[in-house]
């Protein structure tokens, strides 16, 4: 099912359909998922890495390490940095409205 084109005059772009971003998500997990057999299969197989550190050499390790990095960026972002640098709604109406009542005053 297509959605429609909020714009008219603009053609479809390739992202809008949902089939075409469904193909792209399916593409993605299956890299994903055979990049996990493949060090599955290194690790079943004894293949030697060149670890430097121990847990390196746990299946996976490096799609889980990358799946928790991206979700620790995140929940900083959202829950400590985004709090010390988020403005109130009214940052800029303030200001003219404040400017506004000193002009006719």
């Amino acid at each position: 099912m297509t959605q429609k084109n909020p714009n008219p005059t603009e053609p479809t772009g390739w992202f809008d359909k949902r089939e075409n971003v469904q193909k792209l998500l399916k593409g993605l997990y299956g890299v994903c998922g055979f990049f996990v057999l493949i060090d599955v299969i290194f690790w079943v197989t004894g293949f030697d890495k060149h670890p430097y550190l121990k847990w390196e050499k746990w299946p996976a390790f490096y799609a889980v390490f990358g799946f928790v990095a991206c979700v620790l960026l995140v929940a900083v972002a959202k829950y400590i940095i985004r709090p010390l640098t988020m403005r109130g709604e009214d940052y800029y109406e303030s200001n003219t409205v404040e400017q506004k009542g000193d002009d006719h005053a």
